[in-house]
C-alpha cells in the first residue's frame, strides 16, 4: 500500500493522482507532488551516512583542474553540503569550492 498524502485544505485521504501532482476529489484542490532532490543516501568510504554540515577528511590525494598539487590526504573539509549528481559532496578547501566523490572521504 502506498503512502498518499491527505488534501492540505480539507484533509480528505486518498486524493486523485494526476501526472504532475494530486487533486482532491472532494474539494477540487490541486497540489504538486513533493519534489525529489535526487540526492538519496550518501555514504563515506567506511559506510557512514553523511549529512549536510558534517566534517569530512580526504582519504586519497585528489587532483584539481588548473591547479598543481591538488588536495593532500588528511585535509579536513568542514560543513559539507550534499548535492545531486555524480560528485555528491560540495565543500571548500583553501577558499576554493570543490565537488568530491563520496568514496574519497571519511567522516571526521
Amino acid at each position: 500500500m502506498t503512502d498518499t498524502p491527505e488534501c492540505p485544505i480539507c484533509t480528505m485521504p486518498e486524493p486523485l493522482i494526476s501526472a504532475d501532482g494530486f487533486e482532491c476529489g472532494t474539494c477540487g484542490h490541486e497540489w504538486m507532488d513533493e519534489p525529489d532532490d535526487g540526492i538519496g543516501e550518501v555514504r563515506d568510504v567506511n559506510g557512514n551516512l553523511l549529512a549536510d554540515g558534517d566534517d569530512v577528511t580526504i582519504v586519497k590525494n585528489l587532483k584539481l583542474d588548473g591547479k598543481t598539487g591538488g588536495i593532500k590526504i588528511g585535509t579536513k573539509v568542514k560543513s559539507i553540503r550534499l548535492v545531486a549528481g555524480d560528485h555528491p559532496i560540495k565543500g571548500k578547501v583553501g577558499g576554493r569550492s570543490i565537488l568530491i566523490i563520496a568514496d574519497k572521504v571519511k567522516k571526521a
